[in-house]
């Protein structure tokens, strides 16, 4: 490998700011008082915090010094898998900045709040279109969120045939939070295993689908990275004993344009807005976890709705049946502008976004396979899963790869992630990464199983050129710091 974009470059240490404040430092001029000074009564207000005095260049180095102890898109290629973190065009956020978007206030009204409710109302159209379901709630704030919904919309809908059902299958392939979101609303999640070829026989549901199991919750594609090829006999075999078919479209970007989840037997699909359509992700968020749904559950959708009235745009709770209201507000408006934005910019060129995804992750797993073990040799989506096991004779852990990645200057992958596979190792490179950068990544990552063989000692001490080393990890889980002072 010629060049690594890891380096020993300059790393500047960083106090906290109430070592660096000194009493009487300013960073901003206040306009004088035209009235008396009035002192405090500290035995009311206790004293309050303690901030210290900064000056401006102080503020501002603090915080751009800090800046540089992080990774995000914007810096470079992040394969996390399962989590599709794309880069977000700059368009966007210009978009969503806008004084009409970014100053408007939820509670007016909606005479003075047509544009907004425009966009929402057309973002449900597209997302429906894209998905090829029938209605659309923007309303969830995040993916668990809008699994929350569609668990509930299932239980309204059983409760509206007055049937009581009490199960739902998830399968060993699907996203980690689908059986805490049924569990949370009384159902008892039945874990089913996936086959041979990493996704659902037909066979395996048709064994525990009864009539008091409401549905399955299916990821597709898979956290495998697989599509779900035999999804259309799933249903029929859910839907003939009165069952609802959840897909969990947190890894729609590898479909997007291409799949009709409303045609291959999905009642409910939730959406990401921050994977999938290029908003914001990570840090605490905020998110946006739209659902859509079939024609039959649409009376179910959480309220108010966005509804056209003679031209106008306006907030509808005329839904009796409905599961009532699932959000202080509306949902994270400022996300949805930028994906409204996103999906404008493109158009039908979403379905390329998913082409490249799909070709890029492929493209990876095929220059890969020879040195990291390939627990499912078979075209992927737009994530591959390798393991540790041909570097287990050498003593090191899918965690010291990846700790080792660091030092080359990438973030690492998901690791020990699915489940099912051990010692996984999980890239999803997005369609936003070019094939330069993708190159760079693979050359770092063969250089790093080389080492494995040759100097495991570097991987055991990873990472060692970033501000922060190797955390010790074991007695931060056994002995975790929960107070501070």
């Amino acid at each position: 490998m010629q060049e690594m974009l890891g380096t020993t470059g300059l790393i500047l240490n960083e106090p906290l700011l109430t070592e660096r404040g000194r009493r009487g430092r300013c960073g901003i001029s206040l306009p004088r008082r035209d009235v008396e000074s009035f002192p405090i009564d500290e035995s009311i207000t206790g004293g309050g915090p303690d901030f210290p005095d900064l000056s401006e260049v102080e503020v501002v180095r603090h915080y751009t010094r800090l800046s540089t102890w992080n990774f995000g898109v914007d810096t470079g290629l992040y394969p996390l898998g399962s989590c599709t973190m794309k880069y977000n065009p700059k368009i966007n956020e210009r978009q969503a900045s806008l004084p009409g978007f970014a100053g408007a206030h939820p509670l007016l009204p909606a005479a003075l709040s047509q544009g907004i409710l425009k966009l929402m109302y057309d973002l449900q159209r597209y997302l429906a279109e894209v998905t090829r379901m029938d209605a659309v709630t923007v309303q969830p704030a995040a993916g668990a969120h809008g699994e929350l919904t569609g668990m509930l919309v299932f239980h309204a809908y059983h409760k509206s045939k007055g049937a009581s059902r009490s199960k739902i299958i998830v399968p060993d392939t699907a996203h980690g939070t689908n059986p805490a979101s049924a569990a949370l609303c009384g159902y008892r999640p039945v874990n089913v295993k996936s086959n041979e070829h990493g996704v659902l026989s037909p066979e395996t549901i048709a064994e525990v689908m009864d009539e008091d199991t409401a549905g399955i919750m299916v990821t597709n594609p898979n956290t495998l990275g697989f599509f779900e090829e035999n999804i259309r006999q799933i249903a029929d075999i859910v839907h003939a004993k009165g069952g609802l078919v959840y897909a969990d479209g947190a890894n729609m970007n590898a479909i997007m344009g291409i799949v009709g989840m409303g045609d291959i037997g999905a009642d409910v699909l939730h959406l990401n807005l921050h994977k999938t359509f290029s908003t914001p992700h990570g840090g605490g968020g905020p998110g946006s976890g739209p659902v859509c749904v079939k024609k039959h559950l649409e009376p179910f959708l959480p309220v108010p709705r966005v509804i056209e009235k003679d031209g106008r745009y306006l907030f509808s709770e005329d839904f009796p049946q409905s599961i009532g209201k699932l959000h202080g507000f509306h949902g994270n408006v400022g996300v949805m502008v930028r994906a409204y934005s996103y999906i404008l910019s493109l158009g039908p060129e979403l379905k390329k976004v998913s082409q490249l995804a799909v070709l890029n992750a492929n493209y990876i797993k095929e220059k890969l396979k020879g040195y990291l073990h390939l627990p499912y040799d078979r075209p992927c989506m737009h994530e591959c899963v390798f393991t540790d096991k041909d570097q287990a004779a050498d003593k090191i852990t899918t965690l010291d790869i990846a700790k080792r990645l660091i030092d080359y200057g990438f973030h690492p992958p998901t690791i020990y992630f699915p489940l099912v596979v051990h010692g996984a190792i999980m890239i999803e490179p997005t369609e936003t990464e070019s094939k330069e950068d993708i190159d760079i990544f693979i050359e770092a990552l063969k250089e790093v199983i080389l080492e494995a063989k040759e100097h495991p000692e570097r991987l055991h001490e990873a990472p060692q050129l970033p501000k922060v080393r190797r955390l010790d990890e074991i007695t931060a889980a056994r002995h975790p710091c929960l107070t501070c002072g």
